[in-house]
């Protein structure tokens, strides 16, 4: 216990000198705090005049900083205004368009509304030196020597270099601003303006250079009509027109990669005008060869016929290009647009139209001759007509839509026929092509058959009749075309040879009847004079035929026609002539039977064979 007592004391004192030790240090800590309040006093004063000292300097300092900012820009404006006057220069156009994308930059920024004028006007300045460089790159690519006149192209020429050259250009002028994308731009309508002119300046230009390109072989096609097939000259020229809308077609992408003005309506109201001098030079090519044709359509008929089935076949290449020209604001408004390529494939179908009709016309026509002709060539018109089914082989297309348009029968205009409209159900092409097909053949047989009949003295007219009827015979049932046969339909063909059969037999009737009659046995003329008369009046007429046969050929371009026809003689007359002279020489009609049997059977057969050799 007396332990813990003095535990207890001992803390107690160590309690009473920590005491004594805390007042003295909030005595000391009291001092201090007296002491900071009146030093704060002071300085306060001091403190609030440094404060607004720095303010000043503060703003002294940033009015400098905006005066050499004023100076420096000023300077810069100097610097790049001479670079825009001076214009792109060869190699620098990366600081050419620096310059220009710094002061389109700065208008933002400027401080007062005549700066922002100035800079405007700069910015302007530069996007016409750079359309001015466009332009004049374009004409370069635009120009030069055009591909020779036979050589068929697909696009016409550019340089792959310029077109190299002028990407990037167009690339910045497409970022040039104009009112749909910088509407508060000072500069913008005047650089959409500029960018329309170059833009337009492009369309002519190419338009200009595709015509160009192009006009020399069309202008040959044209000059070399009358000197070739009227068919070739016609695809010819339909190759031609495929051309100028490749080219068309090439030059539209070109359009869309050189373009300043990538708009749909821009793009197509510019193709338009490019379009323009390619489609202008296509119409007077072929108006030229329509007019051309018109002048013996008989003659060069099938030219402008097979023109018309290639514009047919390459209308949906032109659809497709002409919608290209076609802007979606007149799309969507249903305006009608004009379509030359339609108008100048009706002016050709116009004339084709002519055609079918005048063809069976101009058949009817050649009955207008002489009589007591002796003629047995063929006739123009058999040549013809032969000439004409032959060449509808070579554009059924073209002829099977012309006789559409005419109408099924419509062709036969001038025979009293009405012309009739087309019925609700439709005439199939092959239906239309078959009746017309025997339509020709059935107006040139008539024709040679009035011919004969009116205006070529017997015998004569049968060697007429039978070489018209045997040429039209075998060149239309054999045709050159093959594709012939396809639209020959059976009555067609019986005409055909039924008539042949007739003209045949007239021949026959008409130089060998006589002598058959000749040697016929008539119970009238009985004895020895009568058979000396008979076998006189056989070798007359014999001789007869024979000089005539020297005069009119039978079948002269057809030897193995001419060939059956003597076989066909032969048969017909030497069997009689061997009966008769035989029966007579058994009764001894004469001492000398030589004096009237001239010839032999035999040699009368080898006389006769060698008039169809």
């Amino acid at each position: 216990m007396d332990d813990d007592s003095a535990e207890i004391e001992l803390l107690e004192q160590n309690l009473s000198k920590t005491h004594q030790i805390s007042q003295k240090m909030t005595t000391i800590l009291n001092s201090f705090d007296t002491r900071l309040a009146r030093l704060e006093k002071s300085i306060l004063p001091l403190y609030n005049s440094a404060q607004i000292l720095n303010r000043r300097a503060s703003n002294i300092e940033k009015a400098l900083l905006k005066i050499d900012e004023v100076a420096s820009n000023q300077g810069g404006i100097a610097a790049e205004e001479a670079l825009i006057l001076r214009g792109p220069q060869p190699g620098q156009f990366e600081v050419y368009k620096d310059a220009l994308q710094r002061l389109n930059a700065s208008i933002a920024f400027k401080a007062s509304d005549q700066d922002t004028i100035d800079t405007a006007r700069l910015v302007e300045t530069g996007a016409k030196k750079l359309a001015q460089l466009y332009t004049k790159l374009v004409a370069e690519g635009s120009s030069g020597t055009t591909p020779a006149p036979g050589v068929e192209i697909v696009k016409a020429p550019f340089s792959s270099q310029l077109r190299t050259t002028l990407q990037p250009i167009v690339a910045f002028l497409r970022t040039l601003p104009v009112p749909s994308t910088h509407p508060s731009h000072p500069a913008a309508a005047a650089i959409l303006t500029t960018l329309k002119d170059a833009q337009r300046g492009y369309a002519d230009m190419r338009g200009t250079w595709g015509k160009k390109c192009l006009e020399a072989h069309g202008k040959r096609v044209v000059d070399r009509a009358d000197t070739i097939e009227p068919i070739a000259t016609g695809r010819e020229l339909g190759t031609w027109v495929q051309s100028v809308l490749s080219v068309a077609r090439e030059e539209y992408d070109l359009l869309i990669e050189m373009s300043t003005l990538v708009s749909p309506s821009q793009l197509a109201s510019h193709f338009g005008n490019l379009l323009n001098p390619l489609v202008l030079s296509m119409s007077t090519t072929i108006t030229a060869l329509v007019a051309f044709s018109k002048r013996s359509l008989q003659k060069y008929g099938f030219l402008i016929l097979s023109v018309y089935e290639a514009l047919l076949e390459l209308q949906p290449m032109w659809e497709e290009i002409s919608a290209l020209k076609v802007s979606p604001e007149s799309r969507n408004d249903n305006r009608k647009e004009t379509n030359e390529y339609k108008d100048v494939l009706h002016v050709v179908r116009m004339v084709c139209i002519r055609m079918f009709p005048e063809a069976l016309a101009d058949i009817k026509l050649s009955t207008a001759g002489r009589t007591g002709d002796t003629s047995t060539a063929l006739l123009d018109a058999s040549v013809e007509a032969v000439q004409f089914l032959n060449n509808m082989q070579e554009v059924l297309v073209g002829s099977s839509d012309i006789l559409a348009v005419v109408g099924d029968g419509n062709w036969k205009m001038g025979e009293g026929v009405v012309v009739k409209k087309q019925a609700i159900v439709e005439v199939s092409a092959q239906t239309l092509l078959e009746h017309f097909i025997y339509d020709i053949v059935v107006t040139i047989i008539n024709t040679v058959s009035l011919i004969a009949r009116t205006q070529r003295r017997p015998p004569f007219d049968s060697f007429f009749l039978l070489n018209n009827i045997a040429y039209l015979r075998k060149n239309i049932l054999e045709p050159r075309q093959e594709s012939l046969i396809d639209y020959l339909t059976k009555p067609t063909q019986d005409i055909l040879n039924s008539n042949f059969r007739t003209a045949k037999a007239s021949y026959l009737d008409a130089n060998f009847s006589p002598l058959m009659q000749s040697l016929s046995d008539d119970p009238k003329e009985k004895g020895k004079a009568a058979t000396k008369e008979k076998f006189t009046r056989f070798y007359d007429l014999l001789e007869e035929v024979l000089e005539r046969h020297r005069l009119a050929k039978v079948l002269e371009d057809d030897a193995e026609s001419r060939e059956a026809i003597g076989n066909d003689v032969i048969k017909f007359l030497i069997p009689s002539l061997k009966a008769f002279t035989q029966k007579h020489k058994e009764k001894e009609f004469s001492k000398n039977p030589q004096k009237y049997i001239k010839l032999s059977a035999e040699t009368v057969e080898s006389q006769l064979r060698s008039i169809y050799r």
